[in-house]
């Protein structure tokens, strides 16, 4: 009997156990589910709402809030505590709040546009949105929040482009006018209608360079490069940037020379590519002074995600100061306006560049001393194909080997200062 008694005070104590652990576990279960959440920060929020407005809010791309008479926040969407909307389950923009007040006063639908201050940052960045409050129910309201930052940018930058445009292109046909009545009141003199023609000549040429780019930059903008890639031979592109600038090199004895260019090839927009190219170069010799010497160097870089290439244009020109090298590569702006007038700069070149080599999973740089020099340098990914090699020494030009200056193939790094060359 004492045995007996025994188990069964034994079992009693084990149940009562079972049954406190029992209770306590059902108690914290419910506690939890009463724990505020980023999606639900009331025990309630989901059956507050009508039926199917939980679903609708779940796959806007707006940031949703939903207050009650309270100003408690009953359903909040991840994209709203992104935008620091919501903290401490409540809405966090005063004038925000003062907009679902009024609505849930009177009923109207509210609309505004606000900056926020960015969280995280101390520079005073501000994030532009559209918000818009609406009831929702008898006693609910809904404030949806639209991100406008980016819109805004790309509005301030289309502002600008048009305007750099229309700038661009009233100072050729402005001075085309002029010289054209020029022309008419100068029919009796033939000296000054071909001085005057000539200027129309330059004139004309400066515009239907600055169509022609902005053509270009539109086109590689829009267009996908990768949908025509090709393995394209560095030295190629090499060739054709060098005979682009044939004329302009040789009119200032400017020697240019080309190594580590034979056995690489790039993956891309042969055209594309050869406009880059060919825009840095002819960047070097425009912005070298008289018998100096402008370098293409080209190499093969190891990294992570694959070979890239790597092609290094150096002249020995007037340099570029630390704070014109951040903006070098703006559409239309120019280091030196003075010789980018004289020599029918558009101020477009460089960003075709860089927006060429970001198309390409690359990217350009820009290393500058002034009155030492530039270096720009064009990384591309490497195609990977089979090698192969160009006639000896000498540049190939339109198909034919040219063997005449003032072109040279060696290997180089790096230039001296500015000298004249003997």
């Amino acid at each position: 009997m004492d045995v007996n008694a025994a188990v069964a005070a034994a079992a009693a104590i084990a149940g009562l156990c079972t049954g406190v652990i029992a209770m306590l576990a059902f108690r914290w279960s419910e506690r939890e589910q009463k724990r505020p959440t980023r999606t639900s920060l009331r025990p309630d929020g989901n059956a507050a709402l009508p039926p199917g407005v939980d679903t609708v809010l779940s796959v806007l791309s707006s940031s949703a809030v939903v207050l009650d008479e309270s100003d408690s926040v009953v359903k909040a969407s991840s994209a709203a505590y992104a935008l620091g909307l919501v903290r401490g389950g409540r809405l966090a923009v005063e004038p925000m709040l003062h907009m679902a007040r009024d609505t849930r006063r009177d009923g109207e639908i509210r609309q505004v546009e606000l900056d926020l201050p960015r969280r995280g940052t101390g520079r005073g960045e501000a994030l532009a949105v559209s918000a818009r409050v609406a009831p929702l129910g008898s006693r609910l309201v809904l404030l949806l929040v639209e991100d406008l930052t980016e819109a805004r940018r790309i509005e301030a930058v289309r502002r600008d482009f048009v305007a750099n445009v229309s700038h661009e292109l009233k100072t050729p046909v402005g001075a085309l006018s002029l010289l054209s009545e020029a022309v008419m009141d100068a029919s009796d003199d033939p000296e000054a209608v071909q001085r005057f023609a000539g200027r129309m000549e330059i004139e004309a040429t400066r515009l239907t360079n600055l169509v022609q780019e902005l053509i270009d930059l539109s086109r590689v903008q829009n267009d996908d490069p990768l949908e025509d890639a090709e393995p394209v031979r560095v030295e190629e592109l090499v060739v054709e940037a060098v005979d682009r600038c044939r004329q302009q090199a040789g009119s200032k004895q400017i020697t240019m020379a080309s190594g580590g260019t034979a056995d690489l090839f790039v993956w891309g927009n042969r055209s594309q590519l050869a406009a880059a190219l060919g825009n840095l170069v002819e960047n070097a010799v425009n912005y070298s002074p008289a018998r100096t010497r402008v370098g293409i160097a080209a190499r093969k870089l190891a990294a992570p995600g694959g070979d890239l290439i790597e092609i290094a244009v150096t002249d020995q020109g007037i340099g570029i100061s630390e704070t014109d090298r951040e903006r070098v590569f703006e559409r239309f702006y120019r280091v030196d306006p003075a010789r980018s007038r004289a020599t029918g700069g558009t101020g477009l070149g460089l960003a075709i560049v860089k927006h060429v080599a970001a198309s390409h999973g690359g990217e350009v740089t820009v290393w500058s001393s002034e009155g030492q020099g530039s270096t720009f340098t064009l990384r591309l990914p490497e195609s990977g194909v089979v090698r192969g090699r160009t006639t000896g020494g000498s540049l190939v030009v339109n198909g034919a080997v040219d063997h005449d200056g003032p072109y040279e193939t060696d290997s180089f790094d790096t230039f001296p200062a500015p000298e004249a060359l003997p």
